[in-house]
């Protein structure tokens, strides 16, 4: 009997031809896997084959090697240290702004609206760093492009740390929104094509989990550091960023739209581990590439192709109801929201306890989302934050009509924590990691830019008109706006949002494309153990 060694030798000489000739891969990948399959099937207890049948487009020759492990989670941390940086600029807001207002001494002093402006800035650069990203992810790579923010970053911090007038922190949180836009853009695309499909779910809330974390390390350090220290503190975090990374390689898919195979299989052998089989991954991926680009080269109308509108509706809906939770009004101005409460738990410290609630939900994210897939933790996450928000409402109504709250001073905080864990549970990672997992190959970069910029234009009005929500409407009808919000979202995950859990890119992008007929063998190849 042939061991599963030799069926991978075999597997890879009937590829091979495939993989070294450009010019005929299109033209012959259809033929060389019938071929395989049928000479594999020779292969007494290794191949379980089926007669020549018309079958759903998408029969390509089967993973035989899983991959290892460690390698992936070293990628997924080293670039993932981003994901904090971005984390404390988002959060830099909260703490910073009520250090500014109590400092008597200090020489800067802001206004209502140079306030409002430094809480809504970084997300409207954002906006603008989303739609740079897009191009840049497709012309110098994943990799280089989120190595291309760690030094902007430091600049940004120290503008603000340094500074003599509120431009300059203007100007610092201007370059660090762009940089959060381009990263928050890449981060997720980077995740989405080096995480094999098994454990996608899971190590791509890596990215998100340290994000909660440089919330909560933005909260704890600002109640022991003024505005300024703060910032330079912030100025430091980008340096094991930047080292780390330089040490991961860039994506094999990128590779390969580059027509750098060589590279390609040196990536994912990487990322595998030395010892995993990577040929069949490799042959699916460039025959997704192919396929993606046999009619015509990428252009921008091809974000309205009707193939590719569907998933880019999906990933801009997501990140519609994402933000118009009222996620970021509560990040930014969480301080505020408590002190207008009323409430008998110091602003600072309930900040702590939402940073700490914060990140531990994404733990329990993290566990749960390859075992119940994306759609249960979005419909979980969308039922609590609106009983949440329902229930802060309700205590803000309470209040502004003269009933007596004080013995209900704990239930901002209870509904915060209620709130936070429902977001960070589906609606906080969940859209960043589908957007690496459902936009098409041929238009990730751009497709990326318009859902990252829509989702940075959303944070952007939100903070910006939260403040003008309340006066016009009460907190009460804010929150109560935001919760029917949620509602809203849980409708729209039922009937738009697809389950994507333990399904690859390429599998995915069948699927939104619909199936297409024809003459093929199916081969079910017994998988390689996972390496260790």
């Amino acid at each position: 009997m042939a061991t599963q060694r030799e069926l991978n030798l075999l597997l890879a000489a009937e590829l091979a031809p495939v993989a070294s000739q450009e010019d005929k891969k299109l033209a012959a990948s259809q033929e060389a896997h019938v071929i395989a399959c049928s000479r594999l099937s020779g292969l007494s207890g290794l191949v379980d084959t089926k007669q020549i049948d018309t079958v759903e487009d998408g029969d390509v020759p089967a993973r035989v090697g899983r991959g290892r492990l460690w390698t992936q989670v070293l990628a997924s941390v080293s670039v993932s240290i981003g994901s904090l940086v971005v984390g404390f600029s988002s959060a830099y807001t909260s703490p910073a702004l009520a250090s500014m207002k109590a400092d008597t001494n200090s020489t800067i002093t802001v206004d209502k609206q140079q306030e409002s402006w430094i809480g809504s800035l970084m997300p409207l650069a954002a906006l603008l760093g989303g739609v740079a990203g897009g191009p840049l992810i497709e012309a110098i790579g994943r990799k280089t492009t989120i190595l291309a923010t760690a030094i902007p970053f430091i600049i940004s911090f120290l503008l603000i740390g340094l500074a003599v007038n509120v431009p300059m922190i203007l100007a610092g949180r201007s370059i660090a929104g762009f940089c959060v836009g381009i990263a928050s853009l890449c981060l997720p695309v980077y995740m989405g094509e080096t995480v094999q499909a098994e454990v996608r779910g899971m190590l791509g809330l890596i990215s998100t989990t340290f994000g909660n974390l440089g919330i909560l390390l933005c909260y704890a350090i600002g109640n022991c550091l003024n505005w300024w220290k703060l910032a330079l503190f912030g100025a430091c975090l980008p340096v094991p960023f930047l080292v780390c990374t330089c040490f991961v390689p860039e994506t094999p898919r990128w590779y390969i739209s580059k027509n750098k195979n060589k590279r390609a299989h040196k990536a994912l052998q990487w990322l595998r581990g030395k010892d995993a089989d990577v040929t069949a991954e490799l042959y699916e991926i460039e025959k997704n590439h192919l396929d993606s680009i046999k009619n015509a080269p990428a252009s921008a109308l091809d974000l309205f192709n009707r193939n590719n509108i569907k998933p880019i509706m999906v990933s801009i809906g997501l990140m519609f109801f994402q933000q118009l939770s009222g996620i970021n009004a509560v990040i930014f101005y969480t301080v505020d929201i408590f002190r207008d409460a009323g409430s008998t738990i110091d602003g600072n410290l309930s900040t702590i306890i939402v940073g700490i609630v914060n990140l531990g939900s994404t733990f329990i994210a993290t566990a749960l989302i390859d075992r119940l897939g994306r759609k249960v933790l979005l419909y979980i996450s969308a039922i609590s934050m609106n009983l949440s928000l329902l229930a802060l409402g309700a205590f803000f109504f309470l209040k502004d009509t003269g009933y007596d709250v004080k013995d209900y001073g704990w239930l901002p905080l209870a509904s915060f924590v209620i709130f936070v864990i429902g977001f960070s549970l589906g609606f906080g990672p969940i859209p960043w990691l589908m957007m690496g997992e459902i936009l098409p190959a041929k238009i990730r970069g751009p497709a990326a830019s318009v859902a990252t910029a829509f989702n940075w234009a959303c944070t952007f009005i939100v903070t910006k008109t939260f403040s003008d929500l309340k006066e016009a409407v009460g907190p009460y009808g804010a929150f109560w706006i935001f919760a029917t919000i949620c509602f809203f979202s849980l409708i729209f995950v039922k009937f738009c949002v697809p389950e994507t859990q333990g399904k690859s890119l390429e599998d995915i992008e069948r699927k939104f494309n619909g199936p297409v007929r024809r003459m093929s063998s199916i081969a079910n190849l017994k998988p390689m153990p996972m390496a260790v």
